[in-house]
């Protein structure tokens, strides 16, 4: 799909030959912002886009968060707006992030030096000697969090799971691992989260406020690291790139220095999906599964072969490729991503007139490109809400899904660069969570707005389960293979 651009919004040619998607600017003011809320802390978040849908197409106009937008639910659309980058479209956010991000955040860079910070973490995370090198840090980061639950009568998943990621992501992007520094930089990065999302006013005892002080401490202590690490900037830069963290990475390119403000402070913004989006992610794994009994045993067969295949060979070591190689616990995976909708948009503004697919987007204007309503379209996913990793499975050698309808890491040359990493790590805590442990969980509900999150934090009740029981259940699946034939 081809993407026209002009430079003047008064070019008569781009408003001849399309126009301005239909849709209501809602209240002075306000716009239909409170109606967006509203469905955002709703059961059902995906109604504000689906009751426009209805009466405007998948494209439409908006005014939200005090701005004329244009939203898409379409995946062409967005697929076109997501590859045409910093030219075209750049990086738009409520005035919080930017003030709490600053002016050097990745999120909002642009242009080479964007291009060349992705390049780097992307190729650094996406690369096979990280991963053979930080599978035993998970391993051993989900191992401790277990252990830890022998006298807990409830074990809250939202929380576990951010035990376990937490070590692993300092690790991997600045090579900490005292516990006395890890404990720190939770504590502090915990209150600096928490005003992404808030209203912008700076004053004191304000959400902004706090989270902005808890920055410059973390900042403090981010700078020191990266100062030590530069004055061995000559050992980084001859050692083997597999014993490299992030800092060093960004450190050791020869080809430009950067500076150590712009490294520390885009490390702690590099935290946030590894903090935010991977704990969600393998906790809405596990509600999803607690609600689909069919999917848990296929998983649980699935990664018990992997468990006696090692046992059988003697084997206690596992390497990346063991837990990657399982197709049916990525299919659980991608359908939790699709469900959870942990990102569910991104804005970006024009900076000239656009036209794609028949509809202009003014110069200046803004666009929410909707993952969510994608996700759960049915036009996109048959029977979209209802779980279903089996929808992933190819069909006769044709991909079951068309990946322009799926984008939980977003797309194009800001496509999230930890995308394997975070598979491998909700494959690894999956794999040994369930072939050490029974569960019930307490019923709780999924809050979508202003972030993912469960209300009651997941609660659930674990029992270990015993070598006898997994050979009891191996056997019982076996005989349900063969009366099947």
């Amino acid at each position: 799909m081809k993407i026209k651009t002009s430079s003047s919004s008064s070019s008569s040619e781009s408003h001849d030959s399309c126009k301005i998607p239909k849709g209501s600017s809602g209240w002075p003011f306000i716009g239909e912002t409170l109606h967006y809320i509203a469905s955002g802390c709703s059961s059902h978040p995906v109604s504000f886009m689906e009751k426009r849908k209805s009466l405007y197409g998948n494209v439409f106009k908006s005014h939200l968060l005090g701005i004329p937008i244009i939203v898409s639910t379409d995946p062409d659309v967005n697929k076109v707006v997501l590859q045409n980058n910093g030219s075209t479209f750049i990086p738009y956010y409520p005035k919080s992030i930017t003030e709490l991000l600053g002016k050097s955040s990745i999120l909002q860079m642009n242009g080479n030096l964007q291009k060349k910070v992705h390049g780097l973490i992307g190729g650094f995370l996406k690369s096979s000697q990280l991963k053979a090198r930080i599978t035993k840090e998970i391993e051993k980061s989900v191992f401790l969090s277990m252990d830890s639950w022998k006298d807990k009568e409830l074990v809250y998943m939202q929380e576990e799971t951010k035990n376990i990621t937490f070590p692993v992501l300092v690790k991997v992007l600045m090579g900490v691992d005292q516990a006395e520094d890890l404990e720190f930089l939770k504590k502090e990065f915990g209150e600096f989260i928490k005003g992404l999302v808030c209203l912008p006013i700076k004053l004191p005892g304000t959400r902004l406020y706090k989270s902005l002080k808890a920055k410059e401490k973390l900042l403090k202590m981010v700078k020191r690291i990266v100062e030590e690490k530069r004055l061995n900037l000559e050992r980084i830069r001859t050692q083997e790139s597999d014993q490299m963290d992030a800092v060093e990475v960004l450190l050791g390119d020869t080809a430009e220095s950067l500076p150590l403000d712009f490294i520390s402070g885009n490390v702690i913004e590099m935290m946030i999906p590894g903090e935010e989006s991977v704990p969600m992610l393998m906790t809405l794994a596990i509600k999803y599964l607690s609600d689909c009994p069919l999917a848990l045993k296929q998983l649980l067969e699935e990664n018990m072969v992997l468990k006696r295949q090692k046992n059988q060979l003697n084997e206690e070591d596992y390497v990346w490729t063991d837990y990657m190689s399982l197709p049916f616990t990525q299919n659980v995976i991608s359908e939790t991503l699709r469900m959870a909708n942990i990102v569910n948009a991104v804005w970006r503004k024009a900076l000239k007139d656009v036209e794609i697919k028949g509809y202009l987007v003014p110069k200046g204007w803004c666009m929410l490109v909707s993952f969510l309503s994608i996700h759960m379209d049915e036009e996109n996913y048959e029977n979209p809400y209802q779980f279903n990793p089996w929808r992933w499975q190819s069909k006769q050698g044709h991909a079951a899904v068309n990946y322009n309808s799926f984008t939980p890491f977003g797309g194009g040359q800001r496509l999230c660069p930890g995308v394997d990493f975070s598979r491998l790590e909700v494959s690894i805590f999956l794999h040994h969570f369930i072939t050490s442990y029974r569960w019930e969980a307490e019923e709780d509900f999924i809050v979508n707005f202003p972030t993912v999150k469960m209300k009651r934090k997941l609660p659930i009740r674990v029992t270990p389960i015993s070598p006898s029981q997994l050979n009891k259940n191996h056997n019982t699946h076996h005989n349900e293979r063969i009366q099947s034939l």
